[in-house]
């Protein structure tokens, strides 16, 4: 019924808990399909919440890790080593159900081999995890398991009771599946911990494309959000949880209270709750900064509000950004780094694990910090906004390296690599 090693793979269908919004596995699983599409595949969507081509998407409310029922189940999972008979007949029950959806999706649209985007990685849907794990061992169905985030990367999932699912599938070992990891502690983790190989293809953005002008629509950002021409912007493009350090770019803005700094924060999204929120805004009242979160102005795309104002997307917020802050004390990689870098923006960075590892050796020219800010961290953003000219040259120079290190073009030779081990060429 499925796939030999040597039969020929047309279509590929994509499987995660959301494709939606700005978050970073839509992010590149968009640019996976887009380089995939280039290269002659069809690709199809398995997800619980999705905003992409209804026409190649299947939508399994349950397979979001939002849903009322999962958030229930997934609370009672973790800070307890035990679960009683009705927690297990619960993850059982939605199992069952999206694994009979994901054999509808595959029978549907004739699907070749699966790409499964996190959902067998990080633990935030146990029962979706379960339901593709058992698809594929009773399939033998050729999958990819791009993983960005391990359960023993985040300390919120090391008390659990759930540690049978979490051995079965997260991730799974199974013979039809590829795992590729997105950077090289991932990859040594995952072989000391589960006796896995992996291939490492890390983040990457297009920058065989130039990034859009700042045309009249943008222009006009700074003064809805009321600031004045004389006002340093610094963008925090990130989501607000604690991981993302964003007390530092506040703590950075209330140095540069002299150059009239605000802090703008460009994502919503709190999917690890409120605390982390009401601290970070009371520690900018704290230090006088004033940070801008306008989710009523600010989307994933442009458009118009309800009262017909103007709605700016994300790309806006970096053509007006002065400085781009980015100190996250974890990061799988790094997106907004990648972005930054494609605006040709001046960012600073915190020497997060996987920075050190995977890409300060590449010689990027930023900004770096050591988990704080210091004299000379504030002295050199300093310089970088009084003199634009050095600013311009060193993004310049870090196109060039993103461009070389970062593209589309070695995520292709990558994708072709794990495609070879399904005998395609």
């Amino acid at each position: 019924m499925y796939l030999t090693q040597t039969t020929s793979i047309k279509r590929i269908g994509f499987v995660s808990t959301r494709l939606q919004g700005t978050d970073g596995v839509s992010l590149e699983t968009a640019k996976w399909r887009q380089v995939l599409e280039k290269i002659g595949y069809d690709c199809y969507f398995f997800s619980g919440l999705s905003d992409w081509d209804p026409d190649k998407s299947m939508v399994a409310e349950e397979a979001f890790f939002g849903h009322p029922e999962v958030v229930k189940i997934q609370e009672r999972c973790f800070g307890t080593t035990v679960r009683n008979e009705t927690l297990t007949g619960e993850i059982q029950n939605i199992r069952h159900r999206l694994k009979r959806s994901l054999y509808d999706f595959v029978k549907t649209f004739k699907i070749d081999l699966l790409i499964c985007e996190n959902c067998l990685t990080i633990p935030m849907h146990i029962p979706l995890g379960l339901a593709i794990t058992e698809f594929i061992a009773e399939t033998g169905i050729p999958v990819i398991a791009h993983h960005h985030d391990f359960s023993w990367e985040r300390q919120r999932f090391a008390v659990n009771c759930v540690g049978d699912y979490l051995s079965m599938s997260f991730p799974p070992q199974l013979h039809s599946i590829n795992h590729v990891v997105i950077n090289s502690d991932a990859r040594q983790q995952l072989s000391f911990r589960c006796g896995i190989s992996s291939i490492i293809i890390p983040n990457v953005f297009d920058y065989d494309t130039e990034p859009p002008a700042k045309d009249e629509y943008a222009y006009t950002l700074r003064k809805d959000l009321g600031l004045a021409d004389d006002e340093v912007l610094l963008l925090q493009p990130t989501r607000m949880i604690a991981r993302k350090g964003i007390e530092h770019s506040i703590e950075l803005a209330s140095r540069l209270k002299d150059r009239k700094a605000k802090l703008l924060i460009s994502h919503q999204e709190r999917d690890e709750g409120s605390d982390y929120y009401k601290r970070t805004m009371d520690y900018a009242g704290l230090l006088g900064v004033e940070v801008i979160i306008r989710p009523d102005l600010i989307g994933a795309e442009r458009g118009l509000t309800e009262t017909g104002q103007r709605k700016y997307s994300l790309w806006d917020c970096y053509l007006n950004a002065d400085f781009v802050t980015y100190p996250s004390t974890y990061e799988g990689f790094g997106n907004a780094f990648l972005e930054a870098i494609w605006f040709r923006k001046p960012i600073l960075v915190n020497r997060y694990a996987i920075f050190q590892r995977d890409i300060e050796p590449l010689d990027f020219d930023v900004v770096v910090m050591d988990n704080y800010i210091s004299p000379d961290t504030v002295d050199t953003v300093r310089t970088m906004l009084d003199y634009p000219q050095a600013a311009e040259v060193m993004a310049a120079r870090n196109f060039a390296l993103g461009r070389k290190f970062f593209s589309f073009e070695l995520l292709e030779q990558r994708l072709r690599q794990v495609l070879m081990n399904f005998g395609q060429l």
